[in-house]
Parts: C-alpha cells; structure tokens; sequence
C-alpha cells in the first residue's frame, strides 16, 4: 500500500517544535502563529501594467491557499517575512478590493507585516488593512524573524528573500528544481509562499538540512 504524501514535516529548531507545510508556510504551535514569506500581492498585476502577458488570478489563489491554512490551523497570528506587496502598481483598485475584502472575513485575527525591501518600494499597505507593521527584526521566543537572511548574535533567525529552490537530479540529465525550506544552525530560510514569484537555487552547507516541496508534499532531501 503506498505510503501517504505528508502535508507537513513537524522539526525542532532552537528549542521549539516548528511545523514545515507543503505550502510553503511555516506554523509554530507554541505561538499559534503562521509565518508566510514573500507571498508578492499584486506581482502579477505589475507586470501586466508594464504590457508583459502574465496570468490573472494570483492574488486571489494566494489568498485562497491562506485562507486554507488558516483555517486548517489555530491560529493567532499571521506574520508576514517581508515583501507583502511587490510594487506600488500592486496598488490598483481590484487587487486593494481583494485584500480588503479577504481580511473582512479574519476581523480579529492579529497580522504584522515586516518590511522587505519591495514593501519598502511599494509603500505601506492601507491603513484600513489593520496590518501592525514593523521593521526587522522581530524578536519572538528564541527566533529573529527578518526578511534578509542576515544572522543575529542572540537569536535563530527565520527569513525569507532568497526564495530557495533545490534542485533534484535523476538520471541522466533528468531535474527539477523545487521550493525548499533550509533549516541551519543559527538562520534558516522559508520559500516564497506566492504563486508567481519564481525561485533561485541555494548553495547548501553541511550543516543544513533541505525540504523540498512538490506536488502538495514535503520530504527532507537525503532522508
């Protein structure tokens, strides 16, 4: 009988059980908090206002397989890794309906955005978001929560920005390259969470530990 895919991968990192999810987040259970990285609202939307021919539809599937996870999980709090929005153009009346209209339905759920640097070019999100904005890092229990994958001399750093990829290698020239999660010993990376944000392959320590995440599955590279 053929084994089940697993949806997530629970792990313990600086002291705390973290769950990996095939959907590119992260859930601490200690905390009740879902931590997406680089999610890119309105990346699309950009590049169409610059005559490029790119699918519709992202925000609203990125905001769907959010809405999935939080109600999949109890959480308190959702935490943004920086680069919620991609761009100023990102700012348009249908995308700002959608987000609008999507956070209506989680009035009480507590969100902190912390800047990365397409946040910093787009601008704030609007006020009416109810989104607590903050710059890097923010330090919770024993992590540093940044955007940029710098270290920090007291606590383990989670980040986002790199939007690690890995690639797996077949036979003959056979590969593909998927998003991953790499967990170090003092600063461990999260994939991009949006649908259209393309991913760049990592150099991998020693030390470091990949998953990979595919076809609604995660599995640890070399397990």
């Amino acid at each position: 009988m053929t084994e089940p895919i697993p949806r997530h991968i629970a792990v313990q990192l600086a002291g705390s059980e973290l769950w990996l999810l095939a959907d590119k987040a992260l859930w601490w259970p200690a905390e009740q908090a879902l931590l997406i990285a680089d999610i890119h609202i309105g990346k699309a939307a950009t590049y169409r206002a610059l005559g490029q021919p790119v699918p519709h539809g992202t925000t609203a599937s990125n905001l769907q397989r959010l809405d999935h996870l939080l109600h999949a999980f109890p959480c308190r709090q959702l935490i943004f890794l920086g680069d919620f929005l991609h761009a100023a153009p990102a700012k348009n009346p249908a995308t700002l309906h959608a987000l609008s209209e999507w956070r209506h339905q989680h009035p009480d759920l507590a969100i902190t955005l912390i800047r990365g640097n397409h946040d910093k070019r787009a601008g704030d999100p609007p006020a009416s978001l109810n989104i607590d904005i903050v710059t890097e890092p923010l330090l919770l229990g024993p992590f540093a929560l940044q955007h940029e994958p710098h270290p920090h001399p007291t606590h383990h750093v989670l980040a986002g920005h790199l939007h690690p990829a890995y690639r797996l290698r077949g036979r003959g020239r056979q590969s593909v390259r998927l998003p991953c999660f790499v967990l170090g010993t003092q600063l461990s990376l999260l994939p991009a969470f949006g649908s259209f944000t393309g991913g760049m392959a990592v150099d991998i320590e020693a030390e470091q530990q990949v998953y990979v995440v595919g076809d609604g599955g995660i599995w640890r590279v070399g397990s």
